[in-house]
Parts: C-alpha cells; structure tokens; sequence
C-alpha cells in the first residue's frame, strides 16, 4: 500500500537532500522553475533497496542494501520491468513518483541495445546504466505548495520511515565535507583544428548519403577535489533549468542542468517527447536578445534540423504506440534559458498493449535529438570521429514510478564526476550547409556558463 505523510513545505529539496544523502546512494530532480509547465515537482530519495548497473563487463543486481554484487544473463530491462511489477502499484495514484525506480542512463548503453563499433577511447569506468528502486521519496509539489514523504508500507519497516520522518522535520547540521576545488582550467579534447577536420568528415557522409544530420560534440575536462555537491547547488543557482539533477553513489556523481525533456508517460499510457534542436546564444541587450529569438524562429536551416529530429522520434514512439497515435502538437516552438533559446518541438502518442514505460525508453534509446539521422550510422560516424566515449552525456536521467508515471531528461548541460576527474560536453547538430566555425562556437555557447562558474568559484590558485 503507498501511504502519504506532510512535510513542511519550507523545507527546500537543498535542505532535504543535505539530511538524506548520507543514506547513500542519494538522488535530487530538481525541477528548478516552479513557474514553468514543466517546473512541478521535485523529488528526492536515498537508500534504494535493490540496485542495477549495467558496465562492459555485464549486467549487476544488488537485491538488497547489504547483499554483494552479482552477475546476472537476464536482459536489464526486463529485471527493472519485474521490479516494477512486484510493487504491485495502483494506476490511479496521484503525483508523479509513488516509488518506484530513479537513475542515469548513459549514451553508451546503446552499445548494449545495438551492435556498434568500438573505436573511441572508453577511459571514463562510470557505469552505462546505474539506477536503483527506491520504496520512499519526498515529493515537493510547487503548484499546490505541498511536501510529502510517499513511502511503501508493505516493503518499508515503519520503523525507518518514522525515523526519516524525525531526520527531515528535526534537521541536524550536516556532516562537514572537504571544499570543491578544480585543479586546473576545463580543457577540451579537440582543438579548433580537430574539430574542423571531424566536421568536414560529417560533411563527406552527408554528400555521400550516409547521414542527414549528425549530432557532433567535444568533451571538457579537468580534475577536481572535494564534494561535487557544492559544484552542483552553485551552479544551479546561476542556471535553473526544468530537468536538473544530481545523483551521487560509489562511482560517482552526476551533475545535470538539462534544458531537454526525453521521454514523459502517464499512467494512462499517453506520451510526450520533446526534442530540442535549434540554438542561439543569450545577449545582454534586450533588443539583441529579442533578435535573435527572431533569428532563430524564423531559420531554415534550424527548422529543416529540428524537423528531421522530429520525423525520426516519430518513428521511435511508433515502435511502442498505438498505430495512428503518434502525432505532432507543437512545432517549432522557442524557449528561454539563462544562457540560450531554443527551439524545441513535441512529439505525442499513446503507449499500446502490452508495452510499459520502460520498453517506450529502451526502443527509443538513445534520444534521436542528439544522434543524427537515421540514427544508427548516426552513432556509428559519432564513434569513429569523436576521440571517447560520451559516458552521461546525451544519455537520460529518469524515474519511473510503479504506478505507471514516466519522466525523464537528455543529459545535455551535464557534468559527470569520477575519479577525480570531472566532465562537460557540448555538441550541435551537423547538416549539409552548417558553418564549421558557428557551429564550433555553439557548442561554447551552451556550457560556457557552467564551466566559467565553475572555474570562477573553484578554481585553485
């Protein structure tokens, strides 16, 4: 049975996620514009009772907090599926999560789902898939300006959730965590030079027919010490975005500002995916900043980009829905950020029988957004020119709830830290008539604010 206890609604997901982290395994959506249509809820959770990784050396299951690892043959889908399913969760449940299962996915388990190359350097170990079923959440709803602690009773010792209950509305100060610190200034893995050569390669295979469009990007790079958390809440502070999170565990943590919704399902079955494909960069100016939103609403060639995108996704919804279902609402539509416009688009359908939220993400995997068309050469030109593997980024954080509610993110504006060493990407879309240098700067024009924070907060002397 799901149960609901009030919280507080002055307590912040910050304040909350500082009380239950330690739990491990600790996980924050924040959704960071409660004004928005996409700015709700957010959630917050910790201590999973059954883990899942997926890492080139197979599939892992954790049963249970203090059980040890295991190798598993089963497909890692249909373990979540199961999962899902022993939960035995009504459908008609209100709110977003009403336990159920939160975690990343990276770019790189396509490699599980389709037979690609393996030419780019793996040197990041962070697993391809990583995600956890939790059986209670704080659930933050902006709108109705209400806090509860959704929690399993059937699955959850009373006990411990009257203990987090005492945790989270008698707030102790937090364990005292070593400085963020960066060692050195974000450095990228292609010169200007590289990039150029890499693009016009792109340019050979769309000539050739191989591709319409290719999403190509570089990775930045520097170390780090301390607690990523403090990189994270600085950060979103001067970037809020609707998809934001943070997910920390024993490999890592990841750190995401993302702008981009992947993949939304209700309990009903209808779904949304909303792909964004089209950039200008912010001006100080209000006049120039007006400008170029007009600029960008009114590109060719950022429409013809965005278009190919959507005809794409339309094809992967219609693997999983209803036949005739699939439809176009919203074309071409223009967002504001911080630091950027967008222009973004919405793909509908409704799930058919007997598909799952799962199986709509696994056959939509990963975001045709920021692959290319079609998608699998798409991938398999991105792993010849791109010097690594892109581990998080352009992949998905997600939760799926047992009771049938899907959300999920593109993890653009991402930073991923492992072993000391943190990562941020940028990429765009490459078609037949895209300027090298323009498309070159894009791609500083969607995370220099990030890095340039970071880099002015933390940076050693």
């Amino acid at each position: 049975m799901i149960e609901y206890i009030s919280l507080p609604f002055k307590l912040t997901a910050i304040e909350i996620f500082n009380q239950i982290r330690e739990l491990g395994d600790a996980v924050l959506l924040d959704s960071c514009q409660p004004d928005s249509q996409f700015g709700r809820y957010d959630i917050i959770a910790a201590a999973p009772d059954r883990k899942l990784r997926v890492n080139d050396q197979g599939t892992w299951t954790r049963e249970t907090a203090s059980a040890d690892w295991t190798l598993t043959q089963r497909e890692p889908f249909s373990i979540l599926n199961a999962w899902l399913a022993e939960l035995k969760t009504p459908s008609d449940l209100n709110g977003p999560f009403n336990t159920g299962l939160i975690g990343s996915f990276s770019y790189d388990l396509g490699r599980h789902l389709e037979t690609l190359p393996s030419i780019a350097k793996a040197d990041i170990a962070y697993p391809d898939l990583e995600i956890g079923r939790y059986l209670w959440a704080v659930v933050i709803d902006h709108h109705q300006q209400h806090s509860h602690l959704v929690f399993h009773s059937e699955w959850v010792d009373r006990q411990e959730i009257e203990r987090l209950v005492e945790r989270l509305t008698n707030p102790t100060a937090s364990p005292t965590r070593q400085a963020f610190k960066l060692n050195a200034p974000f450095a990228s893995n292609l010169s200007a030079e590289d990039y150029a050569s890499a693009l016009n390669k792109v340019d050979e295979y769309i000539h050739a027919g191989d591709v319409y469009q290719i999403n190509f990007a570089q990775r930045f790079q520097s170390s780090f010490e301390g607690d990523p958390w403090q990189a994270w809440t600085a950060l979103k502070r001067i970037a809020p975005t609707p998809y934001a999170a943070y997910l920390e565990n024993d490999q890592g943590a990841v750190l995401s500002l993302s702008p981009e919704r992947f993949l939304w399902c209700n309990a009903q079955g209808e779904v949304e995916t909303r792909p964004i494909k089209g950039t200008r960069p912010r001006h100080s100016d209000p006049n120039l900043d007006l400008a170029l939103q007009e600029e960008l609403s009114h590109s060719e060639k950022d429409r013809a980009e965005n278009l190919m995108i959507v005809d794409l996704l339309r094809n992967d919804l219609s693997k999983v829905c209803q036949p005739d279902s699939v439809k176009v609402p919203e074309l071409f539509s223009l967002e504001t950020y911080p630091n950027v416009h967008h222009l973004v688009s919405s793909i509908t359908g409704t799930l058919d029988t007997p598909h799952t939220p799962l199986d709509l993400l696994k056959h939509s995997f990963p975001g045709g957004s920021i692959t290319g068309a079609p998608k699998i050469r798409a991938m398999e030109i991105i792993d010849e020119l791109e010097p690594h593997r892109r581990s998080i980024y352009c992949g998905s954080i997600a939760y799926i709830s047992a009771c049938g509610h899907m959300n999920s993110s593109i993890t653009i504006r991402t930073l991923l830290c492992e072993r000391q060493q943190i990562y941020c990407w940028a990429g765009g879309g490459i078609v037949a008539d895209s300027d090298i240098a323009s498309e070159y700067q894009e791609t500083f024009n969607k995370v220099n604010n990030l890095l340039q924070n970071l880099e002015e907060h933390f940076l050693g002397s």
